[in-house]
């Protein structure tokens, strides 16, 4: 695993993409070619843009469309790992989706709806591994719930319950904790350089 950044290292997401910070999905998954990807989430590779931002207005279309079920994603290969963006979605931390996605392959997932309700999710081989919300990270579930306790105290996140605890900069240690996990850092040059496929997502029935 690696251990470089923390939170403090991804206080850009707010200062230069703070709408997509307000509702987000992330989602990196290993050893598949970003078109794969959306094929096996049962889309058609649509049109290709450049940069996190340029994914805002088809997803803003998708939902005055659809609603939000087809839901609109990005995909673009970082790497080995395809990076999937949402915003205002969750398909990321979707069990349904991702479990499946997950045989034989690592993915880890990181989401924030505008209530500021999130979620965590490390999935390995068809099994939960780890879930967890940002904000609540002492409560923990999964198959290994608690085996990435320093790496989780590592980026930033405060695992105790107590009710003085520091609740700053959770998401950012979202980030720095998806970092550990699969070794992709994410950056204010990737987001703005990447080249990304987007498509429409059927939701799996609940």
């Amino acid at each position: 695993m690696t251990r470089m950044t923390t939170a403090d290292d991804y206080t850009w997401l707010d200062e230069q993409y703070d709408s997509l910070m307000e509702a987000y999905c992330v989602t990196l998954v290993s050893a598949i070619a970003p078109d794969r990807l959306l094929q096996e989430l049962g889309a058609e590779p649509d049109v290709k843009f450049r940069g996190v931002e340029a994914l805002s207005e088809p997803t803003s279309a998708a939902w005055d469309e659809h609603g939000g079920d087809p839901v609109y994603v990005g995909v673009a290969a970082v790497g080995d790992w395809p990076l999937m963006v949402e915003y205002n979605g969750y398909l990321g931390v979707t069990d349904a989706a991702m479990l499946p996605i997950s045989r034989g392959r690592t993915v880890v997932s990181h989401f924030r709806n505008i209530n500021a309700v999130d979620h965590f999710n490390w999935y390995e081989d068809g099994d939960a591994r780890l879930h967890f919300e940002p904000l609540f990270p002492y409560y923990r579930d999964g198959s290994h719930a608690d085996e990435l306790l320093a790496e989780m105290r590592e980026s930033g996140f405060d695992l105790s319950a107590d009710d003085d605890r520091d609740y700053q900069r959770h998401t950012e240690a979202a980030f720095a904790l998806a970092h550990r996990l699969t070794g992709i850092r994410l950056t204010p040059e990737l987001f703005a350089s990447l080249e990304f496929t987007g498509g429409l997502v059927p939701l799996p029935p609940r």
